[in-house]
């Protein structure tokens, strides 16, 4: 053991808001079923407890695939007070994929619940299988696999460097990765939380409609009962029931993705509910359009802060957007104690007001991606004195004022005739087209330029879009080096369940097309 101060990690902060305000709701689901903070003490050493009588020793790791619930919720926390780390499975994910993050992560135990249990039926892993719920077949009940009601686990002090959870990447660019993220890296996070920026507190309320498999909904999720208030579950978004649950229960923060943002404010009885208690409103993990921005600020009280960086760490910029209305194209500027260069394509630091790829660095970076050195080694870059950044994949710019703006992903970027094309310059453009309410634009091969951009428009309610019309529209704006090869007007653009367009699959799609 080492003689590092003891982390306050989200397990025992709970324990203390249990001694002080033990008759506090802590946990609350869509259909109002709760957990005071006293009742969630004692699930979690009930789980702490049980993972100890299994054999399941500190560093180890369980796996958990299900619906946002309480159960979830308690499982997640009772492994992080026996220090036990966690790899929340996406159950959006197919078979042989979970199969593959389950083998990889070494999980001892794996806690389902009926919707994801068939993902695993043919998965040929002999460890212990828990149902969250009571319907989840092959699977020994949650219930009866807890320890006693009074049990109390052996006290474990979690160490810094010790792995708290490893997040999967969405996969959207390949096999998905294990991402490690120590004890250290969320009790800096935790810290951040109680910050006046965030304001997280014993009176937040915060809705969460993302799954708890995800970082965006996690970092929400261990501030707010880390710093003693009511977190509520979803178990999946939908507009009518969000809005019913933000005003009943006067929700002061949530953390929701742009395409949540853009269906909020789209729908018909948005303005008719009682909103004034949102104190906070974050956003993270896709592209925020400029004037959905504005949007939110005008229609929704309470501050909007849009927080970029990645699952792996390295670094976060901060845009408060209500501070900043002039700044709402950009991320913000970095958060206190992150660092931030640009690369050029040399590897080394671009010259000022140059373009270059975003790698960042700050107390919370994750440890590596979970048996891939060699994955780990292409995430890091090193400076001259031997810091270690985390490379972001993305391409950006600061403004004069010390603003990042975002350019894009690097591996998205269109090289066509020589020339560096940007797709989120294109889908800039078509902002302004009044028939269309989303689009992507991706590079395809071609012949005479190496790549070509195409693009996906989605057409607003309503709407008729030809695509001829819209390939002559746009490239009429566009530079001649930037102009679309083709239009594909589709229904819907595919998003991964936390936003994020998965370009690849608009790639694949245009081949297969373009093939048959």
């Amino acid at each position: 053991m080492s003689d590092a101060p003891a982390l306050a990690t989200v397990a025992e902060r709970i324990r203390a808001t249990a001694a002080t305000r033990p008759e506090h709701v802590a946990l609350r689901d869509a259909a109002d079923a709760c957990l005071t903070y006293a009742e969630l003490d004692v699930l979690l050493d009930r789980v702490a407890a049980a993972l100890q009588r299994d054999g399941v020793k500190p560093t180890q790791t369980i796996a958990i695939c299900a619906t946002n619930s309480l159960t979830y919720a308690a499982v997640y926390l009772g492994a992080v007070r026996a220090g036990v780390a966690v790899a929340p499975l996406p159950p959006s994910a197919t078979s042989s994929a979970l199969a593959a993050m389950l083998t990889d992560a070494g999980a001892r135990h794996l806690f389902l619940d009926e919707a994801s249990a068939p993902l695993f039926a043919d998965t040929a892993w002999t460890g212990t299988r828990i149902g969250l719920d009571d319907a989840t077949p092959g699977a020994t009940p949650l219930a009866a696999w807890l320890a006693a009601p009074d049990a109390r686990p052996a006290p474990v002090q979690p160490q810094a460097a010790w792995p708290f959870n490893i997040i999967y990447s969405s996969g959207t660019t390949g096999t998905p990765k294990g991402i490690v993220q120590p004890f250290g890296m969320r009790a800096v996070q935790l810290q951040s939380g109680s910050s006046t920026l965030s304001g997280y507190g014993e009176h937040s309320v915060t809705l969460l409609s993302t799954p708890l498999y995800s970082n965006t909904t996690l970092v929400s999720f261990f501030s707010t009962l880390g710093n003693g208030g009511t977190a509520i579950l979803m178990p999946r978004f939908d507009v009518p029931t969000y809005l019913a649950l933000a005003e009943r229960h006067r929700m002061t923060h949530t953390m929701l993705v742009p395409t949540q943002y853009q269906r909020l404010l789209a729908h018909p009885e948005f303005d008719k509910h009682d909103l004034s208690a949102t104190q906070t409103k974050q956003c993270t993990s896709a592209p925020f359009a400029p004037q959905l921005k504005a949007e939110v600020l005008r229609r929704w009280p309470g501050r909007l802060i849009e927080s970029y960086g990645m699952t792996e760490g390295g670094g976060v910029c901060i845009l408060e957007a209500d501070r900043f209305p002039e700044k709402l194209h950009t991320v913000g500027k970095p958060a206190n104690g992150h660092e931030f260069l640009l690369l050029n394509d040399a590897g080394e630091p671009a010259a000022p007001g140059e373009p270059g790829e975003i790698v960042g660095r700050s107390p919370g970076m994750m440890l590596g991606y979970l048996n891939q050195p060699a994955k780990t080694d292409e995430a890091q870059w090193f400076d001259a004195e031997g810091r270690r950044f985390i490379r972001t994949g993305d391409v950006g710019r600061f403004d004069e004022d010390g603003f990042l703006v975002l350019m894009d992903r690097k591996k998205d970027m269109i090289i066509s005739g020589g020339f560096n094309l940007y797709p989120s310059d294109i889908e800039a453009e078509f902002r302004a087209h009044p028939d269309v309410a989303d689009s992507s634009v991706v590079g395809v091969a071609s012949e005479r330029w190496g790549e070509t951009p195409v693009a996906f428009v989605v057409p607003r309610a309503g709407a008729r879009l030809e695509p001829e019309a819209v390939l002559a529209w746009a490239n009429a704006r566009l530079g001649k080096m930037q102009r679309l090869a083709d239009v594909r007007v589709v229904d819907d653009l595919p998003r991964s369940p936390i936003g994020k367009v998965l370009k690849r699959e608009l790639r694949d799609q245009y081949e297969a097309r373009s093939d048959a």
